[in-house]
């Protein structure tokens, strides 16, 4: 499991236990646990109940993303960031019509509301696939995202409704935030500018 894909994980996740960690990322590769350990002994990550990335975490992280980023195409990662910011309204008003109904909070009493409402996110899902194709043929470790979402995607199917939007778990929603992070940077953006100018959320 490369340092990269560590430290950055758990800068998206802000603190997370080890064994949360392990999950989410040794499906894709292995030996997570034995970078986590060398990275807490460099004091690039701060081990306690949870992991959290020091300051001189984030700033390895920030030369190593500077690296991957080095040679691509970064019209193409913009280009792909401007589509995802389209597919993200929709995915947006989704996941507010899902919490909320008629202003207030949804207590999913209304299984027709529901289940129209969930109906929506089979065509965000289509819509996110190429994107995320397109993007993964610049930054292959990105490639992650699609399973994530598709397996969130099959237990929301499954009738796990907890997985549309749950934190903590790798929920599509979790996911899909982390994966605009990523596009944020991909892209060459930073977080700031994109909150500016509306399109951080």
């Amino acid at each position: 499991m490369s340092e990269l894909a560590v430290l950055q994980t758990v800068r998206l996740k802000g603190r997370v236990r080890q064994t949360d960690l392990v999950a989410t990322l040794e499906e894709y590769a292995t030996g997570t646990a034995d970078t986590v350990e060398g990275l807490v002994e460099s004091g690039l990550l701060v081990a306690g109940k949870t992991l959290k990335i020091s300051a001189d975490g984030r700033a390895r992280l920030d030369e190593l993303l500077a690296e991957e980023r080095h040679g691509i195409d970064t019209a193409a990662a913009a280009d792909a960031y401007g589509e995802f910011r389209t597919v993200n309204v929709e995915f947006k008003a989704l996941v507010s019509d899902w919490q909320l109904k008629d202003g207030q909070p949804n207590t999913h009493e209304d299984s027709e509301y529901d289940a129209a409402v969930l109906a929506r996110l089979d065509p965000v899902h289509e819509r996110i696939i190429p994107i995320l194709a397109a993007v993964s043929a610049q930054i292959p470790r990105l490639r992650t995202y699609a399973d994530k979402l598709h397996k969130a995607l099959a237990r929301v199917s499954g009738g796990d409704v907890a997985w549309l939007s749950r934190p903590i778990i790798d929920s599509y929603h979790t996911v899909w935030f982390e994966l605009h992070e990523e596009l944020i940077l991909a892209a060459g953006l930073t977080r700031e500018s994109e909150a500016k100018a509306g399109h951080a959320q």
